[in-house]
């Protein structure tokens, strides 16, 4: 069968079963809420991929859902380089999801990383968003903390990449990021870590050797802090709980 054979007859059938494909407005307006950070205006537009007007990519109803959350994570990627995440790293959050949506074995996981995917994206891009009222120096040091977290990180380093004085950066960086850059770094590691025990299987010592913490009782330490768990207690509640498992 050809394209145009196949334009017709799946034309045909849309029109045949009235099925027609979600307002193109509607669905600009989505992307360009989580281009934006707009976080509500995300979760108001959000459609689930069960609803009328998805079209059918697929016989098997499975791979139809990964078909079109697939096409969904490419659109939100794409949009979300326009507005500004490093596109590298958003590709790399592509890659990621679409990793996960490949092993998802039923309907209710798709569903599950439809919903975790489009509030994540929008969470990052409130983050750049908000960024982007912040100074140079502070830009810069977030980007160099974000790109070296599994490096030792000193504020020498950060001084001489910002060209500041290590004090005056300090004290810019916590005015307006309304942290110290140490325990801003302290939280970028966690969060790190949190992916860590969630989607791979290193051990709690490899996640601290990786990110650099002193030691692991110190990593412990610190995780606990941020979020009242152990490592261990925090991998045994959500690996791979939301996503199909191997």
């Amino acid at each position: 069968m050809d394209i145009e054979q196949a334009l017709a007859e799946t034309a045909f059938y849309n029109r045949e079963y009235m099925l027609p494909h979600l307002p193109y407005e509607r669905e600009m307006e989505f992307y360009q809420s989580i281009k934006t950070g707009n976080i509500k205006e995300a979760q108001r537009l959000f459609t689930p991929l069960c609803s009328d007007g998805m079209g059918k990519l697929s016989d098997d109803p499975l791979r139809n859902l990964k078909y079109h959350l697939i096409i969904t994570v490419a659109f939100i990627t794409r949009y979300c380089i326009e507005g500004g995440m490093e596109m590298e790293h958003a590709y790399n959050l592509s890659d990621a999801y679409i990793q996960q949506i490949d092993r998802c074995q039923t309907e209710k996981d798709i569903h599950a990383i439809h919903r975790e995917m489009v509030e994540d994206y929008a969470h990052r891009m409130h983050v750049i968003v908000r960024e982007k009222l912040f100074s140079k120096p502070v830009v810069q040091c977030v980007d160099y903390i974000y790109n070296h977290l599994h490096y030792k990180i000193t504020l020498k380093e950060l001084a001489k990449t910002t060209g500041l004085s290590e004090s005056y950066l300090s004290k810019l960086f916590r005015k307006e990021m309304g942290v110290t850059l140490s325990q801003y770094i302290s939280q970028k590691r966690v969060e790190a870590a949190e992916n860590l025990l969630k989607y791979s299987d290193f051990s709690c010592v490899e996640i601290s050797d990786y990110l650099c913490f002193s030691s692991e009782s110190y990593f412990i330490q610190v995780f606990k802090a941020y979020t009242k768990m152990t490592p261990r207690e925090y991998r045994s509640r959500y690996f791979r709980t939301r996503w199909g498992s191997k």
